[in-house]
């Protein structure tokens, strides 16, 4: 592997253990394997349908999927099929939801996951599967199977970046990284623009490496809920999300301390940079609440409120919008006078990417964050749109 130029862990948020090494993202963790092709389900000739595969038989693996009610099909498939504790493998689609397509939906999640079974060697239910798109289109599951089929005869170590595009709907690049720090490498894919705010993770999340942890799914969970748990574009939880960790153990040394935390913020906090139209990233931090659920309660609802996303967008330091907010999602409580003492929103108007706002409520101890997205012309365009 050969160090990249850019730099992926580049936000002022993101706190990365010592001595982390850049690699080629499109080379994955060793010991995995992926692959994208395109099978006609965006219409533009793009690549939508990817696999990627773990070597190793003994794998540790950990699944995180929507909490959403109308949960889409290859959620429910991964719920109700897969041995979440040992994933092999995954397929995935771009272009289709297969949400709100009742049983024959189910039926056609099953399809793709068996097809990537059957051209891996695997068992089924070592295999997930994943889709992201336009929700209620039937599944045009005939050029799905025969697209895993050709991903997963060509699917290489270096197959990172056709893999990343085989997750993009309205994502205006590919996520990824691959990193290595103390002897251990992990690799990362995420996709993600719209109908974010996500209960548990990001719209769809892989992550590689050949660390050992003992207990992925709470090294996972611990690591979405300082990450994918703390953004918003646009407060809408989605039916597909889903984050898969798998690791092999084959470096023979543990995870090293903060680096799987690091790249599920950086990743996160892409997500909310490319949700869809967004031109910058608020982080906004409440103090001094009367509890966590209070302090969660107030950060969300001046992260979804239309009015701070605008000022975010128009850099116009109106701190009185915030306290709006804050005022509305304590309705019925009694609140201390909010006024810029207790209100620094003066970042809104400089000219970072990044502004930093904060409210002090004056109730408590407790407190909470959010990274959220601005809301722009573009964002209206986009989703007015998306299916014509």
């Amino acid at each position: 592997m050969t160090p990249t130029t850019k730099s992926f862990l580049s936000s002022r948020w993101v706190q990365a253990p010592e001595g982390i090494e850049e690699l080629d993202p499109t080379e994955l963790a060793p010991g995995f394997r992926a692959a994208g092709v395109a099978a006609g389900l965006k219409g533009n000739g793009g690549t939508d349908v990817g696999v990627l595969a773990c070597n190793a038989e003994n794998v540790r693996s950990a699944l995180a999927l929507t909490r959403n009610a109308a949960a889409a099909a290859p959620v429910r498939v991964c719920r109700d099929e897969c041995d979440a504790a040992a994933i092999r493998a995954v397929a995935v689609n771009s272009g289709n939801a297969n949400a709100a397509t009742g049983e024959q939906g189910y039926r056609d999640a099953l399809a793709m996951r068996d097809a990537a079974a059957e051209a891996l060697g695997l068992e089924p239910a070592n295999v997930a599967v994943a889709e992201t798109g336009t929700i209620g289109v039937p599944l045009e599951i005939d050029a799905v199977v025969k697209g895993v089929g050709e991903a997963a005869e060509v699917a290489s170590p270096v197959g990172g970046l056709e893999f990343a595009l085989a997750l993009m709907t309205t994502d205006r690049g590919p996520k990824q990284c691959t990193l290595r720090a103390d002897g251990v490498t992990i690799s990362a894919q995420a996709k993600g623009a719209g109908m974010i705010e996500p209960g548990f993770a990001t719209m769809l999340c892989f992550l590689q490496t050949d660390g050992e942890i003992d207990d992925p799914d709470a090294v996972l969970r611990g690591a979405l809920a300082g990450s994918m748990e703390r953004i918003t574009v646009d407060g809408q939880l989605s039916t597909n999300d889903m984050a898969l960790l798998q690791a092999t153990g084959d470096a023979g040394r543990p995870l090293p301390d903060g680096l799987l935390e690091a790249v599920l913020l950086q990743l996160a906090l892409e997500i909310v940079a490319d949700g869809e139209g967004a031109t910058r990233v608020g982080r906004i931090e409440v103090a001094d609440a009367a509890s966590a659920e209070e302090a969660e309660r107030v950060a969300r609802a001046i992260a979804n409120s239309p009015l701070v996303k605008t000022a975010l967008f128009g850099r116009d330091s109106n701190w009185g919008r915030i306290a709006q907010a804050s005022g509305q999602a304590l309705a019925g409580e009694e609140l201390t006078e909010l006024g810029p003492d207790r209100i620094d929103a003066s970042e809104l108007a400089s000219d970072s990417p990044e502004a930093e706002l904060s409210v002090r409520l004056g109730r408590g101890d407790a407190s909470a964050h959010v990274f959220f997205s601005d809301l722009t012309h573009d964002y209206i365009r986009i989703n007015a749109e998306y299916t014509t």
